[in-house]
């Protein structure tokens, strides 16, 4: 089975990038990336893409136009292609059975009803989206009912794994491809398909073959896996603050342990971003779903020990405010879940802020990537009043105009130019003492103190 085009319904984080690198690796295959939302298309086919990603503009600067294509003309991109990624949002549901845990799957669906309606021939339907475990099952069953055109179809599952910020770095140097399919004939024709296209820049070794359901659950285990180590190290930090430990110390003695390794161990004010706190609720959603409880309320934990971390940072501003935060501004650096990215879903600059301005604090909130529009429509979803927002919120040009006039200043993500910043003159713009909340530990602390300022940083005694 020969790849000559391919078709990806949905042009997010994931469609975007992973497509426009296929596109540039392989020349001879012809990429069209559909989603119904124009406006985004039109970014992708512009000089602003809607993605920032480091890297990503010359990936997509080498291909679109010879072989890479955004389109809004989904059923003609569908017809003629012979590969199909489904890469749409799967966002946890929101009402009914399994609110707040299951994964929202209609956009699936949809998209699994559109081409059963347009395809002829046959096709390989690639599984991108992050999804509970027998989805393919559904989504057979949908195609197999509803395909009008005597259409024959594989279905395979091909999860992500990339990390927002070195997406394309992930994208050409990945540690494993992971392909899911059918044990029989078919099956095994449509997955040699699919990894022979990875296979023309990724050594053969990296491309892991399991069945279709081992793949759909691996996406999740692996988010849940490394938000479990974060939520471990921040469980400790705690305890590093209250006996005199210095939490990056303990994170190097265990990390240089093999059995354990050195990623992931790094105190924050939590995990953020659009996967693992999704993929741990969907986890838990089908360890109840199978009768599973205490595995249920074991991952459950994972996400109570984010929260407590978040609060208790807020606690912590609060408490060395002298007890009230009314009326003091406080300058917010970053407002994006990580660094190199401007993503925002689930940040916990979201939540810091909220609670922050529950306590009637005016934050000054910069983020180099971030727009306030964005940072606005954050704050809305999480409940804050559109008043407070006008009134106590201001979204400012540069670290230092946030500085200006702080009781104190929260880094909340780790850009790399907030490590190098002119700090005597943050120290002359700050009301005095000059207080100094390090939720990334990325700030020089002994130059900080030397300066007058009064800093704290998560998991230091």
């Amino acid at each position: 089975m020969q790849i000559k085009s391919i078709c990806c319904l949905g042009a997010g984080y994931v469609g975007g990038p992973t497509m426009a690198m296929i596109a540039a690796k392989c020349p001879k295959i012809q990429v069209t990336v559909c989603d119904m939302n124009q406006q985004r298309i039109d970014a992708w086919n512009s000089e602003n893409l809607p993605v920032y990603e480091p890297g990503l503009d010359e990936v997509v600067a080498s291909a679109r136009g010879r072989n890479l294509h955004f389109t809004t003309e989904t059923r003609d991109a569908i017809a003629s292609a012979d590969l199909i990624f489904v890469s749409v949002g799967t966002p946890t549901k929101s009402f009914g059975i399994g609110a707040g845990r299951a994964a929202d799957l209609r956009y699936i669906e949809a998209a699994a009803r559109l081409i059963a309606e347009v395809a002829h021939g046959h096709k390989v339907i690639v599984e991108k989206s992050t999804i509970p475990v027998k989805t393919a099952y559904a989504i057979k069953t949908i195609l197999a009912a509803n395909s009008t055109n005597g259409a024959t179809f594989q279905v395979l599952s091909n999860p992500e794994f990339l990390a927002e910020g070195t997406a394309i770095d992930d994208l050409n140097n990945p540690d494993r491809i992971l392909i899911g399919g059918e044990t029989t004939p078919e099956g095994f024709a449509a997955v040699e398909a699919l990894a022979s296209i990875y296979a023309e820049w990724i050594p053969r070794d990296k491309i892991i073959t399991t069945n279709l359901w081992s793949s759909e659950l691996s996406k999740l285990v692996a988010n849940a896996f490394l938000a479990q180590r974060i939520s471990s190290i921040n469980s400790i930090s705690a305890l590093c603050e209250t006996t005199g430990a210095d939490v990056d110390e303990v994170a190097r003695a265990i990390g240089t342990d093999s059995r354990v390794g050195p990623k992931f161990l790094k105190a924050s004010v939590g995990f953020g971003g659009s996967c693992f706190q999704k993929d741990i609720l969907n986890l838990v959603y089908l360890c109840e779903s199978f009768g599973l409880p205490e595995a249920a309320e074991y991952w459950r934990q994972v996400i109570s020990l984010n929260d407590w971390q978040k609060s208790r940072f807020v606690a912590k501003i609060v408490r060395t405010l002298f007890n009230t935060v009314v009326d003091k501004r406080i300058a917010i650096l970053g407002f994006a879940f990580k660094k190199d990215t401007n993503d925002t879903r689930e940040s916990a600059a979201i939540y810091i802020c909220r609670d922050l301005l529950l306590e009637n604090a005016r934050l000054a909130i910069y983020d180099p990537r971030v727009t306030g529009q964005a940072i606005r429509h954050d704050l809305l979803a999480v409940g804050v009043d559109p008043a407070i927002i006008d009134t106590h919120v201001e979204i400012c040009p540069d670290p230092y105009t946030a500085a200006d006039g702080t009781h104190a200043l929260a880094t909340l993500t780790e850009w790399d130019e907030f490590k190098t910043l002119d700090f005597p003159r943050i120290l002359g713009l700050m009301l005095k003492p000059a207080f100094v909340f390090d939720g990334r530990s990325i700030l020089p602390h002994a130059e900080l103190k030397k300066l007058g300022f009064a800093p704290f940083a998560i998991g230091k005694g």
